[in-house]
């Protein structure tokens, strides 16, 4: 799938909405009436909704958003602005730039699904190709707007091919959940347990599933995001997923949809982009740029970084052999990612003192980063970027249970995953945890697991800890504003052409 969906002419992104100025139609001209007639245009119609992923809104700046507002990263970012936006919680021009992106691209993501959505039933085609196209359609608009609801909340709810003259108003916030829940659950049922061939990578009903669990869990309904998380464990996918057994094959280019991938974007090299957009054949980005901005200095932009403060936790651990845990060289590039100090780390090719001296505080973001194969970056990384892994479906469950009063049934996910690193396994050296207890040990084991992989700003919102509290770890917290900025603001430019739209709390 890597090449044969990327490469695919992106037909649907060529539709015109707009009526025609001519009585005359050009016969050279792609609409809707001409391009939607079999299963082969159905299949590029939705291969549109894959191509969204390539742009720069959504494969950039969205995981750069999830990763800097929470509390395990920050920007140092000499473009002020952009730290300001995307990391220190301010922002007085609500039209900013990347931070529109994001908002932009999710919709683009929505209209080309509405598009197979609204076209491909009326197809004369192979039934079972077409309700499996329209399930990746479902999942695509569920999971545009998954992220629409969790970074800005009140959004326009458009659930038709939009046109110019549509001023949408907002949809409250568990409206938009709603619409989630919805499209996920008809997504799920059509869509196959697994891929092969050049058909690999494409959405399955496991991605589905998952992603709807983390919509039960965001909106607090444990009960519904335990019921369609047990596919994995007592269902159709108790035997598709595992974890890999070395927990760097996650974000390696060598090791892309292994059995531990559950849902995943891929990227691809095109020798010819010079575009950071996805419409302009034959120069698309099939790549993505995240690896030049988290890349450090020398390498990359560095925009973005982590904070030192979860180094301490994953160091209190000790794995069976009374080794640190692994995953804190996979997960950071830092002074001491080798024990043995800064002139044994290799940070892309040179030991850390080579490269930055006495310069010991500073922490970057490793996974999803090139330096396990080559000593520079730039703007068109092949790294897949896992979205979710079966590693993060077992703490979800995990944490399921244990809000559902099962807290002892809920140990062995945990140790499931502890066990892939080699720690004690936590029944042994925590047992009898009260449920308070064993929520607090989740905060733990979902930090060790899942940092750097966007997943942290909704685990907060979710358990209700974004607040000033969290300044001790990262400053940019003390400007945090309760009833603000759990939410990102609505652009100017949307609400300037836009009357029944309005500006998101306290904006």
């Amino acid at each position: 799938m890597k090449y044969s969906i990327l490469f695919l002419f992106l037909i649907v992104c060529c539709l015109s909405s707009c009526d025609d100025e001519l009585d005359i139609p050009n016969p050279n001209q792609i609409t809707n009436e001409s391009f939607w007639q079999d299963g082969i245009d159905a299949v590029q119609g939705v291969n549109a909704c894959y191509s969204t992923l390539h742009r720069p809104g959504f494969s950039r700046w969205q995981p750069m958003l999830y990763d800097l507002r929470s509390d395990v990263g920050t920007s140092n970012s000499p473009w002020s602005e952009l730290a300001n936006a995307i990391s220190r919680f301010i922002q007085p021009n609500s039209n900013f730039g990347p931070v529109v992106d994001v908002y932009v691209d999710n919709y683009v993501g929505i209209f080309r699904a509405n598009q197979v959505i609204a076209n491909v039933p009326g197809i004369d085609m192979d039934e079972t190709l077409k309700q499996r196209v329209l399930g990746e359609a479902y999942f695509f608009r569920a999971m545009h707007y998954y992220h629409l609801a969790s970074l800005w909340g009140n959004v326009p709810l458009q659930l038709e091919p939009s046109t110019p003259a549509d001023l949408p108003p907002n949809s409250p916030e568990a409206v938009v959940w709603a619409q989630v829940i919805e499209d996920l659950t008809l997504a799920a049922p059509n869509l196959p347990l697994r891929y092969s061939g050049a058909d690999a990578g494409r959405i399955t009903r496991g991605g589905a599933l998952a992603l709807l669990g983390k919509a039960y869990m965001q909106i607090g309904d444990y009960g519904a995001a335990a019921g369609a998380l047990e596919f994995f464990f007592s269902g159709e996918g108790a035997n598709v997923y595992q974890l890999t057994e070395d927990y760097s094959d996650n974000f390696q280019i060598f090791t892309e949809n292994n059995a531990e991938s559950v849902v995943e974007w891929w990227y691809a090299d095109n020798p010819l982009e010079f575009t950071d957009q996805d419409t302009q054949t034959p120069n698309h980005n099939f790549g993505t740029s995240l690896a030049q901005f988290y890349a450090p200095p020398g390498i990359g932009f560095t925009d973005g970084e982590a904070l030192r403060w979860p180094i301490s936790e994953f160091e209190e651990e000790r794995t069976l052999d009374d080794m640190r845990d692994p995953r804190l060289a996979a997960t950071y590039l830092y002074n001491f990612t080798n024990e043995a100090g800064p002139d044994a780390t290799q940070i892309y090719g040179a030991s850390w003192t080579q490269r930055y001296g006495a310069d010991n505080n500073r922490v970057f973001f490793r996974k999803f980063l090139n330096d396990h194969h080559k000593n520079e970056e730039g703007f068109r990384s092949t790294n897949n970027y896992r979205f979710i892994r079966f590693a993060d479906v077992l703490l979800m469950y995990a944490e399921c249970l244990n809000e559902l009063g099962r807290t002892a049934e809920a140990y062995q996910y945990v140790d499931r995953v502890r066990a892939r690193v080699n720690l004690p396994a936590l029944s042994d050296v925590m047992p009898n945890l009260s449920q308070a207890e064993f929520l607090e040990q989740i905060k733990h084991e979902r930090l060790l697991e899942l940092t750097g992989e966007g997943h942290r700003f909704n685990d907060l919102k979710r358990w209700g800890d974004l607040g000033p509290q969290l300044a001790d770890r990262d400053p940019a917290f003390n400007n945090f504003q309760i009833g603000k900025h759990e939410l990102l603001p609505i652009p100017q430019s949307d609400l300037d052409i836009n009357p029944n739209l309005t500006q998101n709390p306290n904006w």
